[in-house]
């Protein structure tokens, strides 16, 4: 079998790598466990928090000056912690007299409550004309009930994982899988942490969805690596070393998998950049996790296992010795 590839001899540049991929997130989401007052990794959104969503069509752009000197009204009009951010409108979604989205977002505001007037008056001192196009609640209690399905739902589907691939694979192929899936959750988690801290950017249900598909679509490329190695185990395990099968292995698949992710990141690129505003944030995780996906499964998972096997053959050596 040819190798065109060396993927094993850069072994542990690979594992630093992904060192550096995934410290800074770490550092990220234990930074905001202390000071988010929800002493959660991520900034929540209403969907797990509870609370009101409200948001403006305005007829001009808004500027971060603005934007603060909008949130100093609120505070000083008895608007309790105000979450404003900026929606950028796509062309094909314009209408003739909003240019921007201004989305407010507070306690939850029962109905009845003369607290959405206070805030649409408030903000029309400062905009001319702004247009109530959206107005979203989750109550607190049903916030955190969501929440802990959403954890029930991730919790079940990750053990489902993990059971099959220990079933189908012997132990070190699966435990360097599951490495794996860890790998990629905690990217995707650790960079809309630090978009949480810098962007303001809250993670939803939708966020969960996508963390499911991108674990599956990863363990799905990691196992279709696993069973080529097995397969050429059966028949070159006494003409090449267990090194010289997994780099073989990874180039034989490697096609298969680039093509794969770069079909799916095209799709997912242009739903980015045209898509609507809702959606932006659940496709951003998408693309993550599909990128380092693939990466975890050519580079990551295949080292773990080929370094597992090293010292199986290291410690077999000693013993007969």
């Amino acid at each position: 079998m040819k190798i065109k590839l060396d993927i094993v001899k850069y072994r542990f540049l690979f594992l630093a790598l992904s060192a550096v991929l995934l410290l800074p997130g770490i550092a990220a989401m234990i930074y905001s466990t202390i000071t988010y007052p929800t002493h959660t990794p991520m900034k929540v959104g209403i969907d797990y928090t509870g609370g009101t969503t409200l948001q403006y069509g305005v007829n001009e752009t808004i500027s971060n000056n603005k934007l603060a000197d909008v949130r100093t009204k609120l505070e000083q009009g008895g608007v309790q912690n105000p979450y404003l951010q900026i929606i950028n409108v796509n062309a094909q979604e314009k209408d003739a007299n909003i240019k921007a989205i201004l989305s407010i977002r507070t306690k939850f505001i029962e109905e009845g409550s003369t607290d959405q007037d206070k805030i649409t008056n408030i903000v029309s001192q400062e905009f001319s004309s702004p247009e109530l196009v959206q107005v979203s609640s989750v109550g607190p209690t049903l916030g955190m009930e969501l929440f802990k399905n959403s954890l029930i739902a991730f919790s079940l589907a990750l053990l489902g994982i993990i059971a099959y691939l220990t079933f189908r694979f012997q132990f070190d192929y699966a435990f360097a899988a599951i490495l794996g899936l860890v790998h990629d959750a905690i990217f995707v988690c650790g960079v809309f942490s630090i978009l949480g801290l810098l962007y303001d950017v809250q993670i939803d249900a939708l966020f969960i969805t996508a963390l499911l598909t991108v674990i599956g679509f990863s363990v799905h490329d990691t196992i279709v690596v696993f069973d080529r190695v097995r397969e050429n185990l059966k028949y070159y395990s006494k003409k090449m070393t267990f090194s010289e099968i997994m780099n073989a292995s990874i180039n034989q698949t490697l096609a298969r998998s680039i093509n794969t992710s770069l079909t799916t990141l095209l799709t997912l690129t242009a739903l980015y950049f045209f898509g609507g505003v809702t959606t932006k944030d659940f496709v951003l995780a998408m693309i993550l996790g599909i990128a380092v996906g693939t990466y975890s499964s050519i580079f990551f998972c295949s080292t773990l296992v080929d370094i597992w096997e090293d010292r199986k053959l290291s410690t077999k050596t000693v013993a007969s010795v």
